[in-house]
């Protein structure tokens, strides 16, 4: 005898947001752009190490962390996944979809759960990929400059911050993903991200000095300290800075859960 199941399973959710979230182009144009960018920049930075390390002084030698250079793209690979963060949800605004999947399944919560777990799933690989593929880019491009010291996934510390550049990329990816909930335009959500990962860091300076402790857990600032293996004296503790942004990225998600649970569509 056959049975029909009445009920949606999560697990079927997973698939419904996994089905729309490969079918959607944009998705892959900006996984690509955030793999290629970023390891484009990686190849470009590699190929001026020679001249860095040749300016530089006996001390600054010292300090010279070729793991940091490679993974400086994350400038643009942040970008990247972001707007894919954004477009997640505010694809299904715009086009009308969310309706259908609200009428599909009614608990908004759970509904926002599912996108945001297929999400946080690509994210962690794509991240992880992209900051890999950007370490051993660069570390290939500054082993052409002659007697520039390099860095392996071997070398104490290295593993680790290659791995935590990716955590941010993710954690970064997630953020967007609230802000597209919040705004439910997409329009709206970049402009909040680009002032959160670019406006607002490069006039935090001007800020008064009470006003610039904040900013030792700014997403676009702390985070990415994770990067270097030299700390400095600003971020003394990377994975703080790291631990403290991805907190502050839970409480948007669950402002932004609260939102979509409680607005019309």
């Amino acid at each position: 005898m056959t049975t029909t199941r009445t009920s949606v399973h999560f697990s079927d959710l997973l698939r419904s947001e996994w089905t729309k979230f490969r079918s959607l182009r944009s998705t892959w144009w900006a996984l690509l752009a955030m793999v290629v960018l970023s390891t484009g920049v990686s190849l470009l930075v590699g190929s001026s190490a020679g001249a860095q390390y040749g300016e530089l002084s006996p001390a600054e030698r010292l300090t010279w962390d070729p793991t940091a250079l490679s993974l400086n793209s994350f400038f643009l690979g942040q970008l990247c996944i972001s707007v894919l963060g954004i477009l997640v949800v505010t694809s299904e605004y715009a086009t009308g979809m969310i309706r259908t999947s609200l009428a599909a399944m009614p608990r908004r919560g759970t509904l926002l759960a599912a996108k945001t777990l297929v999400f946080a799933g690509v994210a962690l690989v794509a991240g992880q990929l992209t900051t890999f593929l950007a370490f051993l880019a660069g570390q290939a491009m500054i082993g052409r400059s002659g007697e520039v010291p390099q860095a392996s996934l071997g070398d104490p510390g290295v593993l680790v911050a290659v791995t935590g550049t990716g955590l941010y990329l993710a954690a970064i990816g997630l953020l967007a993903v609230a802000l597209g909930t919040l705004t439910r335009a997409t329009a709206g959500g970049l402009a909040v991200i680009v002032g959160v990962t670019l406006l607002v860091p490069a006039f935090g300076s001007t800020l008064p000095s009470w006003a610039q402790k904040a900013f030792q857990y700014w997403p676009s600032l702390g985070g990415p300290e994770v990067r270097n293996l030299h700390p400095t004296a600003e971020y003394p503790d990377a994975w703080q800075n790291l631990g403290g942004m991805t907190l502050g990225t839970a409480v948007v998600l669950t402002v932004a859960f609260v939102a979509f649970r409680r607005r019309e569509v």
